[in-house]
């Protein structure tokens, strides 16, 4: 049982503590509202869950032996969040956004994929808890991940739908769309720095 709470505890802290993923589900919630979010959030909660359980099965011990791949990841991974920071900066403040430009499954799953943070949250949690070769563990592990990963997300986009009426006016809107993607911005240098000093 206390296995059981250690795991919660550290799953609730990795999936509700800011990173990249938080904010554009919080940007995804402010301007298209929790609803229409849902698709991204399922799709990244599936995302993570499966690098979860991949690097539970062997690859979290393949990349230990290969240091240089996770450099690139590492890199590449903040290269492409600081990319939607940019892009996120740039949006118009109006509530007219296509529906094109909502993030969908493949975009959430595909962002956790390279997302520095959830590597880490992944490996760590892997290491912390001697899940190597432990299935049952790792079930365990994956089942309770994947509910508290979805709930904390839904928060986010939830919370993102809530500040919305404060944010109603166009230029309001510009501004939180600039502290965000600045906001990844700063999260995708500091997952660099902190991953080469």
């Amino acid at each position: 049982m206390t296995l059981i709470i250690a795991m919660c505890m550290y799953a609730f802290t990795m999936s509700v503590s800011p990173g990249p993923v938080n904010m554009v589900i919080l940007n995804s919630g402010l301007n298209y509202g929790a609803r229409k979010t849902i698709m991204f959030i399922i799709g990244s909660t599936f995302g993570f869950t499966l690098l979860l359980s991949f690097i539970g099965l062997g690859l979290g011990a393949l990349l230990s032996s290969l240091p240089f791949l996770v450099h690139l990841l590492t890199v590449a991974g903040s290269g492409f969040i600081a990319y939607l920071g940019w892009q996120i900066m740039r949006s118009e403040g109006t509530l007219t956004l296509t529906e094109q430009k909502r993030p969908g499954f493949w975009q959430g799953a595909v962002l956790q994929w390279i997302n520095p943070k959830a590597w880490i949250a992944c490996m760590s949690g892997i290491s912390a808890f001697s899940l190597h070769n432990e299935y049952g563990k790792l079930g365990v592990f994956l089942l309770l991940y994947f509910t508290i990963c979805f709930l904390s997300q839904m928060a986010w986009a939830t919370a993102g739908e809530k500040i919305s009426i404060f944010f109603a006016n166009e230029r309001r809107r510009r501004l939180i769309n600039q502290i965000m993607g600045g906001s990844l911005i700063v999260i995708a240098g500091y997952l660099v720095a902190s991953h080469f000093l």
